[in-house]
């Protein structure tokens, strides 16, 4: 009789997500809301050939060295700043991810948010029902047009051409910044490339859709903050430490900028009492760019699928270190 692998599963997850791995896999999955590995699933360190992990979850190289059996984490995010990428590459364990699946989902995600900061749907929703409307008024809640106003766009990726895709609909005028050129996209929505400071210069909204490393950590600092136009809104559906958090609150209460919408933020999630959630001129919603019912369930389906590639010793669909199938 062969004894399945163990795989630890960081978060409950609704019926049928993990279907592809019932027959496969010796399941020992966590609570559904957790930040950190349940005590359970540390027990079951020592065994485990396989970990499934949501980006809640940090995966350190002091985890890892509990983990001498482990061959694969896979983890259900397009992002991957929450495990050690480095220590599992000198261990020779393949990490994989979901890109490519909550591109749309992200990127409608983000047009929401901009035209609900860019119309002040957040101040005008909790005006009527607090009484606040008593008549229309010509002066009340004005907010930004979208047509004709220029978009930023930093990091062109799939998410980014996504969102540029959608501006375009909206008549905004597509301008981006990236560390390559993309002439396809240049040609088809009529973008133009900008330096990261031009960009954010010329910009009535700034879009971010970087990944999370050294050189883009607190990418919006101080600095570029005030280098955006007084009346710029700006906008990170990416990961929250690309913002520096405290440099933020400060240009959205001494109006260096005009307002920011915020999928994610650094902490996350934020406290009850924090200072962005008393900002009129700051909409925060709750890391739900890939919040849909069909992309959270193809991402957990792929993130089975890349999982069991790597306990059967293949290459994963998607990896975050594919230099660890380098002879």
């Amino acid at each position: 009789m062969t004894t399945l692998p163990t795989v630890l599963v960081t978060h409950t997850l609704p019926d049928g997500w993990l279907e592809l791995l019932q027959d496969h896999c010796r399941l020992i999955i966590g609570p559904p809301d957790a930040n950190e590995f349940s005590s359970d699933l540390v027990a079951h360190l020592g065994e485990a050939e396989g970990i499934y992990s949501l980006l809640t979850i940090q995966i350190s190289a002091e985890t890892l060295s509990k983990a001498p059996r482990l061959r694969v984490i896979s983890n259900m995010a397009v992002g991957f700043d929450n495990i050690d990428v480095a220590a599992c590459t000198r261990r020779g364990i393949p990490v994989g991810h979901t890109p490519g699946v909550l591109t749309d989902g992200t990127a409608d995600l983000t047009m929401a948010i901009l035209l609900a900061a860019a119309r002040r749907l957040l101040e005008a929703n909790r005006d009527a029902r607090e009484g606040r409307w008593t008549t229309w008024s010509p002066t009340g809640w004005l907010g930004a047009d979208l047509h004709g106003a220029i978009l930023g766009i930093v990091g062109m990726g799939k998410i980014g051409q996504a969102v540029a895709r959608r501006a375009h609909g909206f008549g905004l005028r597509i301008v981006y910044c990236d560390s390559v050129r993309r002439p396809e996209v240049e040609k088809d929505l009529h973008a133009s490339w900008l330096n990261f400071n031009d960009l954010l210069q010329k910009s009535d909204f700034v879009c971010l859709h970087v990944p999370l490393n050294p050189d883009t950590y607190q990418l919006m600092n101080a600095d570029s903050l005030k280098k955006m136009k007084k009346t710029a809104i700006l906008i990170n559906t990416s990961r929250g430490p690309v913002v520096d958090t405290l440099a933020l609150i400060q240009a959205l209460q001494e109006n260096w900028i005009c307002g920011a919408a915020l999928d994610v933020t650094d902490p996350e999630p934020l406290p009850l009492n924090h200072p962005l959630f008393e900002l009129d001129n700051c909409l925060v919603v709750p890391h739900i760019g890939s919040a849909t019912w069909n992309t959270r369930r193809r991402m957990a389906e792929l993130a089975c699928e890349n999982l069991l590639a790597g306990l059967e010793g293949k290459h994963l669909l998607y990896t975050a270190n594919p230099e660890v199938y380098r002879d």
